[in-house]
């Protein structure tokens, strides 16, 4: 199968700053050098406890860091639909109805808005709250109707984190392994790299060993030598 990332405008669902990167940046690169347009709306953004020498990062850290990516990858757009420490690590508190009603059609970077070719969101196996919430929401969201009344897009893919796996109904593995080139990888770790505050030292899901590792492993299964790994929820061809 192949797919003529030149022609699609992708729009990326994540949860907090750095999910888009971890999950699918090698696939915004690949795909944005090819042509694409690339769109990411964010969920929620706000100060939040890390590992780091002060025990925090503030948003204002944050947003800078969201600049700082947008520039490298070249996006688009990107937008916050809930921002502040009101809505931060706390999404599983909004009403589903306001959250999917976000992503359909009450955003700059809604579904109903952009009409997006690709939409790309997290898996909903993950442990953390935000990105559980925020995949059901964007299941709601792109639910089958009739597509005269409802934009659908074509291809609807979930990203995967490296610490997806540590629930009990765990995912299988991927059905759909986007091929990277070293070129993509690199662009990656890079914009990693400029999540200062989320970035850490291996081991840890957020390490560039372990987004390398999980690459070559996604590659290997396929028989390339890197790729990303997503689980395909609907492909129109």
């Amino acid at each position: 199968m192949t797919i003529d990332w030149s022609q699609q405008r992708i729009l990326v669902f994540a949860p907090h700053p750095d999910d888009e990167t971890l999950g699918c940046g090698g696939l915004m690169h690949r795909a944005k050098a090819a042509g694409a347009e690339v769109y990411v709306q964010f969920l929620t953004v706000g100060d939040t406890a890390d590992n780091s020498a002060k025990g925090f990062s503030t948003a204002d850290e944050r947003y800078a860091e969201i600049k700082e990516v947008a520039d490298h990858f070249r996006w688009d757009g990107w937008h916050i639909a809930f921002p502040g420490d009101e809505y931060h690590l706390k999404l599983d508190a909004l009403p589903r109805f306001e959250l999917s009603n976000a992503i359909e059609r009450h955003s700059p970077l809604s579904i109903a808005e952009l009409r997006p070719t690709v939409v790309i969101a997290p898996h909903r196996t993950s442990y953390n709250q935000d990105h559980q919430v925020t995949a059901e929401a964007m299941h709601t969201a792109l639910r089958p109707s009739n597509t005269r009344l409802r934009h659908h897009p074509r291809l609807v893919l979930a990203y995967e984190e490296a610490a997806d796996q540590w629930r009990y109904e765990a995912a299988p593995s991927p059905n759909l392994l986007v091929e990277l080139d070293e070129e993509d990888l690199e662009a990656k770790l890079a914009a990693m790299r400029l999540y200062g505050t989320q970035i850490h030292e291996h081991p840890h899901t957020r390490s560039e060993q372990t987004l390398r590792s999980l690459a070559v492993l996604r590659g290997m299964q396929t028989g390339v030598a890197l790729a990303e790994g997503f689980y395909a929820m609907r492909l129109l061809a």
